[in-house]
């Protein structure tokens, strides 16, 4: 799974970086950094709701269903757990990732088996007896930033257009 998306023009970014640096505009750079990520919250939205309407369907006994009793329900956890982040110096751009450190450590590789589609476990803890679950549609990551992508990227063009002519 590309467990990152990110929007870096090395050349069109880092030179309009160092223009907003001698142009001296901490609030033009402000700015710059602000729509960027302005730019990619969509994304970040879409990733979001993208993990939390899969559909889990397992193996075994079926049940009647219902809501979860657990106290962290799976897909709610990682959306929570998705996040954007915009850098300004060396390599500026923006950044959507799954933040594995908030994740409970049981569930650190769950964004990877959501996204692959399938995965095997112990019906609650009985190393005895395992099930697979499934989830689908599977690549909800990669589906999510193809969509997203074209979006994203007119936006940026359009935002470093503006700085650049604002630095012009």
């Amino acid at each position: 799974m590309a467990g990152l998306v990110r929007i870096t023009g090395t050349g069109q970014l880092v030179e309009l970086q160092r223009r907003l640096k001698a142009a001296g505009g901490p609030r033009l750079a402000q700015n710059f950094s602000r729509r960027v990520r302005r730019a990619a919250e969509p994304t970040h939205r879409d990733m979001r709701t993208a993990v939390t309407s899969l559909r889990i369907a397992g193996t075994g006994r079926r049940t009647t269903g219902g809501p979860s009793h657990q106290t962290r329900p799976l897909r709610a956890t990682i959306a929570r757990a998705v996040r954007i982040s915009v850098r300004a110096g060396s390599s500026p751009g923006a950044r959507i990732w799954i933040d594995r450190g908030s994740l409970p450590i049981d569930l650190e590789w769950m964004p990877d088996r959501l996204n692959d589609g399938s995965w095997r476990h112990p019906v609650f803890g009985n190393k005895h007896r395992w099930v697979w679950q499934y989830a689908s549609p599977s690549n909800w990551w990669g589906r999510t930033v193809t969509k997203n992508e074209p979006r994203m990227a007119a936006e940026i063009e359009r935002v470093l257009n503006d700085v650049r002519n604002s630095l012009e």
